[in-house]
């Protein structure tokens, strides 16, 4: 008998179009719940158009159905959706759902245990709340932008990712998770304001403790803190491929220093953390000057014999190759050639996910 999937049952009414909802009821998918995609007449979800491998990836499992909102038999529709709805999820900008009678204080009246939550860049109160936004102007306003870059140089758009859309999306999940456990036990729904700037903003915490006990009041000072550190970076070996390097703490640096025989590092002096990292900028100078000598095969070989963190960088189009070759066998139950949720809970291998999403 296969087990129960983790959310088999539960009814998603999604009308977010894009990538961060979207990307959040296709975690739903995997977990076994049923969503129903609500797309604009006559041509759905803008990704269809603007990025239709990213609508794919992220609306895989769905069954979609254009509805027009403004018509009384739009409305109709999903008056009779909502009825057998546990959680809708909306990402249009503040008041746009009020204005069509779709905003939780006129659903949850009639529905007092639906679960809602409405996803925007920069919540749904406060001077920011009906400004436009993509996933760069979130990373903006978290803090997290101006930590970004090269150690000398100025922030700089350099992550590969959606971070903030992304970062978004998982808080979303985790909160209407955490909301259906809670219905289970009060019986009662409950509105999420999810602002995708927020969330990022909430993985600046670690940063923030250290930049306050180290004193570094200053962005040259926690830019340096953050970006400069010694034996830890990319580097690119004779081959032209690249590696990364990561031996920040001791028994990690000591062996670096063994394999690549950085001599002019081996004093006592530099067993000490904060003396390395006076001397960052020419450690990695050193550690790119001997990785250029070096095939990567042959150096990822030394370096993992001798336990130290390292890893050759992987090509996206490469990775379902690389996590079978590491015993991790990521690709997702469907067949689709993407990646599956990375926590396997029981039940979900019998989700097949197949795309009912309208072509």
């Amino acid at each position: 008998m296969n087990d129960m999937a983790p959310l088999q049952g539960i009814r998603i009414l999604d009308f977010t179009e894009l990538l961060p909802g979207p990307f959040l009821s296709q975690n739903l998918v995997e977990m076994g719940a049923t969503v129903i995609k609500v797309e604009r007449p006559p041509h759905g979800d803008n990704a269809r158009l603007m990025a239709p491998g990213v609508f794919h990836a992220a609306n895989r499992g769905k069954e979609s159905i254009q509805i027009d909102l403004k018509s009384a038999q739009g409305r109709e529709q999903v008056e009779q959706l909502l009825q057998t709805a546990d959680v809708v999820l909306e990402a249009y900008r503040p008041g746009v759902m009020k204005r069509l009678g779709l905003d939780y204080a006129s659903l949850s009246a009639r529905y007092p245990k639906l679960i809602y939550a409405s996803l925007s860049g920069y919540g749904q109160t406060g001077v920011r709340a009906l400004w436009p936004g993509h996933d760069l102007n979130y990373q903006a306003a978290s803090g997290a932008l101006v930590l970004s870059g090269l150690p000398d140089g100025r922030p700089e758009h350099v992550f590969g990712l959606p971070v903030a859309d992304l970062c978004g999306s998982m808080y979303g999940l985790s909160a209407v998770l955490a909301a259906l456990f809670q219905r289970a036990q009060t019986g009662k729904g409950q509105y999420l304001d999810v602002a995708l700037a927020d969330c990022l903003a909430h993985w600046m915490n670690p940063r923030l403790g250290s930049f306050a006990a180290q004193g570094l009041d200053t962005v040259a000072q926690q830019r340096k803190d953050v970006l400069d550190k010694p034996a830890y970076g990319v580097f690119r070996c004779q081959d032209n491929q690249e590696i990364t390097i990561c031996a920040l703490e001791n028994h990690f640096w000591q062996r670096l220093v063994d394999v690549l025989k950085l001599s002019e590092f081996a004093a006592p002096a530099f067993m000490d953390y904060e003396h390395r990292a006076h001397h960052a900028s020419a450690i990695r100078k050193a550690i790119a000057e001997r990785v250029q000598t070096m095939g990567s095969a042959e150096l990822h070989a030394a370096l993992v014999a001798a336990d130290v963190p390292v890893m050759l960088l992987v090509r996206p189009s490469g990775l379902l190759r690389e996590s079978a070759a590491a015993g991790r066998q990521l690709q997702a139950h469907d067949g689709s050639g993407f990646l599956r949720f990375p926590v396997q809970l029981a039940g979900m291998s019998d989700v097949s996910g197949s795309n009912t999403a309208a072509p």
